[in-house]
């Protein structure tokens, strides 16, 4: 089922996978994203209407991330910036580059999502003491809940830039939708015999978490790399819920991963959740939980 709506996404999309900062076509209006998510869900519904580029290329943290040159002055030609909300890069360039396009019309695609505060459900979810701006978990694209309100507002803000367009952006939200409560059901059946607690370097995955019911554990200490009381600390405090699974990120040194998936048994995976390949990004943490019998 999911790999028949790929088929029909990778259609839909095949036209717009250039690479961050190419410009396919230079009579289609383009509109500028902050992360390779984002930029998924907003090229599955514009369509062939605009060309989509992102401001943060994959494999960098959009956390300390800083623009080049050449992509501050490729913004000016931009007509719309989408924002995912509170991540950090925004944080610290936003108003910057506002000030510097004043033209550019800004639109905040979090509009509606339910959000993760650093506080608010820090136990379930084990934020435990990660620091983001404004106190919000910034990685509301790893939900099918989060991603169907994003594209709702990719879709408001695409009629509001192109309003004859509306028939045809419709349909492609549409089709985005189905494939987000297939990828839903999907996730849902491989964790029907999984763990339920799962241990993470860099806390990525808490609205996933949520949607699910799962444990998030950040090795994280506030944020920082993890001391060597901390570290002990979470060892410990691990034991009592038997995970078999630390997910990694590229973008993070292992090398406390490593520490921690040798003392407790641990299966090491890679995930990129800000890759521009949503789906794959979804389903895997499920088929690394999912008990082989």
């Amino acid at each position: 089922m999911i790999m028949k709506k790929l088929f029909f996404i990778f259609i839909l999309l095949i036209t717009f996978v250039g690479c961050t900062e190419k410009r396919a076509n230079n009579d289609k209006p383009t509109i500028t994203v902050t992360l390779e998510p984002l930029r998924y869900f907003t090229s599955a519904i514009a369509g062939d209407k605009f060309d989509v580029v992102s401001m943060v290329p994959e494999g960098t943290s959009p956390e300390t991330y800083d623009p080049t040159p050449q992509q501050l002055v490729s913004l000016g030609k931009s007509i719309a910036y989408l924002r995912i909300g509170y991540i950090g890069f925004e944080q610290v360039w936003m108003d910057k580059l506002e000030e510097n396009n004043p033209k550019l019309k800004v639109f905040n695609t979090s509009e509606g999502v339910e959000l993760i505060g650093e506080e608010k459900d820090a136990h379930e979810h084990s934020h435990e003491g990660h620091n983001h701006a404004g106190g919000v978990d910034p990685h509301i694209w790893n939900s099918t809940t989060n991603a169907a309100i994003i594209s709702r507002n990719i879709y408001n803000a695409l009629c509001e830039l192109s309003p004859k367009d509306k028939e045809y952006f419709t349909a492609r939200l549409d089709s985005m939708n189905n494939l987000f409560k297939d990828v839903n059901v999907e996730i849902k059946g491989l964790l029907e015999n999984s763990d339920s607690t799962f241990l993470i370097y860099h806390p990525a995955l808490s609205y996933y978490a949520k949607e699910y019911g799962l444990k998030q554990i950040s090795m994280e200490d506030g944020g920082k790399e993890p001391t060597p009381n901390s570290l002990k600390r979470l060892i410990d405090s691990s034991k009592a819920d038997k995970p078999h699974v630390i997910f990694i990120q590229k973008e993070f040194d292992t090398r406390n991963a490593e520490i921690i998936a040798k003392e407790l048994k641990l299966n090491i995976v890679i995930i990129n959740p800000l890759s521009y390949n949503w789906v794959k990004e979804m389903l895997e943490p499920a088929k690394a939980l999912k008990h082989n019998e």
